[in-house]
């Protein structure tokens, strides 16, 4: 079986992935998603499945929906990164699953995001549609907050700016939990701590292990269920009231944090879940 790893660089999660290939006897080969093309027709030669790694979201998007309709299987599938790598997609699906989520609006212009903000009450969040390592977020105290960063994002344009994702501000108790769900199962949970409002690793949070309880397991399959399943991460808030919020599914998680706190090899989970993907009977 051969396995290939659609990446970007190599960071350490995919230097675990290799490992964990190699742990197993599988032959494993890294595809630089600078240096392949693709044709309509065409996939990637000699691959049972591909593992999508890109560091970019629309690379992973055409990359998998190039390969898939050819007939190669990837890991995650097109469906689910396209889903998952949209924030207003993921909270349409999570709506449609009865999933728990924050309140959402969405607003196409400058006022109109104003009077949902406004309707909504302060503080909000104000997020783009795609990105990761909580880049671009802004919390919104007060109307002349949300008109600066309304203007802002006016005035600069481009498709980031141009859709107003607006989600009520859940006042957490100084952290948020990140689930892994691999193949439909909850393999590992952390809790992030910080200081700040954002409390991604990537912006200095701390991981600790968090306790797979039956209503984190219950929230965390269900939400993965509702992008189409695969390897995801799935970020929850705790609100004040003690409800549990799905904020958003990540399609290419990081996981080197987590590791240590939870003592799961979340590569090896994800390897072995591919190479299941791999097997599947044709039409599967």
């Amino acid at each position: 079986m051969r396995v290939g790893v659609l990446c970007s660089r190599l960071r350490v999660e995919e230097k675990l992935i290799f490992q964990a290939l190699r742990d197993r006897g599988v032959d494993g080969e890294r595809i630089d998603d600078e240096a392949i093309t693709l044709g309509l027709s065409q996939g990637l030669d000699g691959y049972d499945v591909v593992l999508i790694r890109c560091l970019s979201h629309s690379r992973a998007l055409y990359a998998s929906k190039l390969l898939g309709d050819n007939g190669q299987r990837t890991v995650n599938a097109y469906e689910v990164i396209a889903t998952a790598g949209d924030k207003l997609l993921t909270s349409l699906a999570l709506s449609k699953r009865g999933v728990p989520t924050p309140r959402t609006r969405v607003a196409f212009a400058p006022q109109a995001a104003l009077e949902a903000i406004e309707e909504m009450g302060y503080p909000v969040v104000l997020k783009p549609l795609n990105g990761s390592w909580g880049r671009l977020l802004a919390k919104i105290n007060d109307r002349d907050a949300a008109e600066t960063i309304l203007e802002h994002k006016h005035t600069l344009g481009g498709y980031l700016h141009s859709i107003f994702y607006i989600q009520e501000y859940v006042d957490k108790p100084g952290r948020d939990i990140r689930s892994f769900v691999v193949g439909g199962k909850v393999v590992a949970a952390i809790y992030r701590h910080a200081a700040h409002w954002i409390t991604n690793t990537a912006r200095g949070g701390e991981a600790t292990a968090c306790p797979i309880t039956p209503e984190i397991e219950a929230i965390s399959r269900a939400a993965a269920e509702a992008v189409g399943g695969g390897a995801v991460a799935v970020d929850i808030l705790e609100a004040p009231d003690g409800r549990l919020l799905v904020s958003e599914v990540n399609h290419t998680p990081e996981f080197r944090n987590s590791i240590a706190p939870t003592g799961v090899d979340i590569a090896a989970c994800i390897v072995d879940y591919a190479l299941e993907v791999a097997a599947m009977e044709p039409g599967r």
